[in-house]
């Protein structure tokens, strides 16, 4: 993975028009984008396969291009190893991750693509890995990633069903079912805006 550009770069134009070549590749969109969208923004790799519908081994050569730019890094859960079907080895985001994902408005989507993991089906085992301890994040990539619930933007939202947020290579149904998914999420956030005008 040598073409891969250097965490630090003599040029500053230089540098943000790598860091936008290495966000954009699609494996690497679509990882970054789950771990947004996830409740504790630590995937296990069995959920980063689930979500994005690649390969495992796929998946891990894109994450060791972002732990080798220090954009993500993996967290350990001690008291999950040795426990079957319990997953101990999380990936999210680091320090420096959350300045670029910044930097390139990554973040203003977080709401958005919360709403769709909380609304994606999820088998069992999904599910395990999901509820499984973690470790806690750093306070500050913690903190960057907060965000209050009950001001999402629906328009943005709406936005977001003309294009992929997690499966680029989902079958016809997966797709369709991914489709109607962002559609209902939609109707549903707008219904209850007006409830909430209505009633007030």
């Amino acid at each position: 993975m040598s073409e891969t550009p250097p965490a630090t770069s003599t040029s500053p134009f230089e540098a943000q028009r790598e860091i936008h070549e290495l966000l954009s590749q699609e494996t690497r969109h679509h990882i970054l984008q789950a771990i947004l969208g996830h409740p504790t923004h630590l995937l296990s790799l069995t959920e980063l396969g689930y979500y994005i519908q690649k390969s495992e081994s796929a998946i891990l050569d894109q994450l060791d291009v972002l732990s080798n730019q220090e954009l993500i890094t993996a967290y350990i859960a001690e008291e999950n190893e040795g426990k079957r079907d319990q997953p101990s080895k999380f990936y999210g985001l680091t320090e420096r991750g959350i300045e670029v994902l910044d930097e390139f408005k990554y973040l203003r989507g977080v709401p958005v693509l919360r709403a769709v993991h909380d609304n994606t089906v999820k088998p069992e085992r999904i599910q395990r890995h999901e509820g499984a301890l973690r470790p806690e994040l750093p306070d500050v990539v913690a903190d960057a990633l907060e965000f209050d619930e009950e001001t999402v933007d629906i328009d943005e939202l709406e936005d977001t069903t003309n294009q992929p947020v997690f499966a680029d290579e989902a079958t016809d149904e997966e797709s369709g079912a991914f489709d109607e998914l962002l559609s209902r999420t939609t109707e549903s956030m707008h219904e209850n805006q007006d409830e909430d005008e209505s009633g007030g």
